[in-house]
């Protein structure tokens, strides 16, 4: 069949809803029938139709991208003392950059195999340890989504999923989940006793263990942030923790200039060389990262989409090119988002046997009428729905992929040194040294780093160690040890 034909089978090759004796039977056929048209307009009822299955993963979505972004901007603005009021303008500011110039345009129209670009949310832990390093919000999105793109034209990132073994990637994981976790655990308590009910905390996490553990039983774990984020609001509100809806509608400030001043917005004025030099570790290992969290959507949507869906499949490449123009437009405008693979509405897209495309411009919509409405912003990142929509949908999928990739093989070992070195220092620094030490064969499987090469197995983990080494050395991000490039900070 030629490359016309295929693209435009679907009109030809659908049939309705009554020709199947089961609805899981339509949706199937729906996906195997479908031909996106890369990097050209695909178009409603002509490429694809809107299912209500759709609105299951634009609505987990739509609650994620609240829930992960307002993390994100929170975790930069408290270390920089900006005020909540702050974060919900910017959140409402990503939103509508998002929603409109990427999650509608590039997945619902011009590239359907390229999955949403959300937020990283494996990095929100580090971000403190960014602020306090002297990183600025515009150093490190522009570096990420400079990384992230030239990584996405090279095809880069099948290759640091190649050099990153199950071991390393699951003990990071392991990790980042558990200070995830713990940390989010701890901020509910520190806000349930601003009011002396420290118990409501209590209530709040016991309950939702007890949800996600029926979710994982009944097989409908993708229920979790909208089911948790409404659980822990209902307990909270029951319990007498206070709560006011202040956000009016309205639309954000616009003007980058307003973002990005000295005296408004974030405050912060435009990075300087220092700036760039200490988000350098965390820009490299945040794209590093994308990686495995990109195969992890495309295999998950392998294993719940039916044969012959190939063409409908998350492309690797494309959405890290994607993500990575998302990062630096909505950085340089003034947003503090870090984008990533939309892990909350791929995961329930794939499912609920869905596409990309439709889900996407429903996801858009709801976004935009989100942002401008106001009043869902503050439920949205009120702290028991935030810390419990985090928990459940960043962290402990975090700590249950982390265990999942280190149950077979020689994983352990690795897992556990870059645990204990991320510990000693950071996971930038856990993450490189495990690397190298794993690819050269003194940890792990023995015989995995002798199918590398010598660029696998030590030239480039070598390369990237002492690169990163020298950065972290030079900012102070050793303990113990000053920084050595103090002379580089701009005053």
């Amino acid at each position: 069949m030629t490359d016309n034909k295929a693209k435009s089978s679907y009109l030809s090759d659908r049939k309705p809803r009554s020709d199947f004796a089961t609805r899981r039977e339509y949706l199937e056929h729906e996906l195997q029938t479908m031909a996106p048209r890369r990097w050209r307009p695909n178009l409603p009822f002509r490429d694809y139709h809107f299912e209500w299955e759709d609105l299951v993963p634009a609505m987990a979505a739509t609650i994620g991208k609240v829930v992960m972004v307002a993390a994100i901007v929170a975790a930069f603005a408290a270390p920089l003392g900006l005020s909540k009021e702050f974060i919900t303008e910017n959140v409402r500011f990503e939103m509508i950059i998002a929603a409109v110039l990427f999650v509608i345009l590039v997945s619902g129209f011009l590239n359907p195999t390229s999955n949403l670009a959300g937020t990283h949310g494996p990095l929100i832990p580090m971000i403190p340890l960014i602020v306090v390093s002297g990183g600025h919000p515009m150093a490190l999105g522009i570096m990420v989504g400079v990384l992230g793109f030239i990584l996405g034209i090279t095809k880069g990132g099948s290759l640091l999923a190649k050099l990153t073994s199950n071991g390393v990637c699951g003990g990071l994981l392991l990790y980042l989940g558990f200070i995830g976790i713990t940390s989010q655990i701890s901020h509910l308590f520190s806000w349930a006793e601003t009011f002396d009910k420290g118990y409501i905390a209590f209530v709040v996490v016991a309950m939702t263990i007890v949800m996600y553990a029926w979710l994982e039983h009944v097989q409908m774990r993708w229920l979790a942030i909208p089911l948790g984020s409404v659980l822990a609001a209902i307990v909270a509100l029951m319990l007498g923790a206070p709560f006011e809806f202040v956000t009016e509608p309205g639309i954000p400030n616009m003007n980058p200039a307003y973002w990005w001043g000295e005296n408004t917005g974030w405050q912060l004025g435009l990075p300087d060389v220092y700036s760039f030099m200490a988000v350098a570790p965390f820009a490299i290992l945040a794209v590093a990262m994308w990686s495995p969290d990109f195969l992890g959507h495309q295999v998950f949507q392998r294993l719940n989409y039916p044969d012959k869906t190939d063409r409908v499949i998350m492309n690797i490449d494309d959405t890290m090119v994607t993500a990575s123009t998302r990062q630096v437009v909505g950085t340089v405008l003034g947003g503090g988002n870090i984008a990533s693979s939309w892990g909350t509405y791929i995961v329930p897209a794939s499912i609920a046997k869905r596409p990309i495309a439709a889900g996407a411009v429903l996801t858009g919509i709801l976004c935009i009428i989100t942002a401008l409405l106001g009043y869902p912003m503050d439920l949205a990142v009120w702290p028991p729905v935030l810390s419990v929509a985090l928990m459940v949908g960043v962290f402990l999928p975090l700590l249950e992929a982390g265990m999942q990739m280190t149950r077979k093989g020689k994983t352990t070992e690795s897992a556990g040194i870059v645990i204990f070195a991320s510990a000693l220092v950071n996971p930038v620094f856990g993450w490189s040294l495990t690397v190298l030490l794993d690819n050269l064969g003194l940890i792990g499987c023995k015989e995995r780093g002798k199918e590398l090469g010598h660029m696998g197995r030590w030239i480039i983990p070598g390369i990237v160690f002492v690169i990163l080494c020298a950065v972290m050395l030079a900012i102070g991000m050793f303990p113990g040890i000053p920084p050595m490039v103090e002379a580089f900070r701009v005053d």
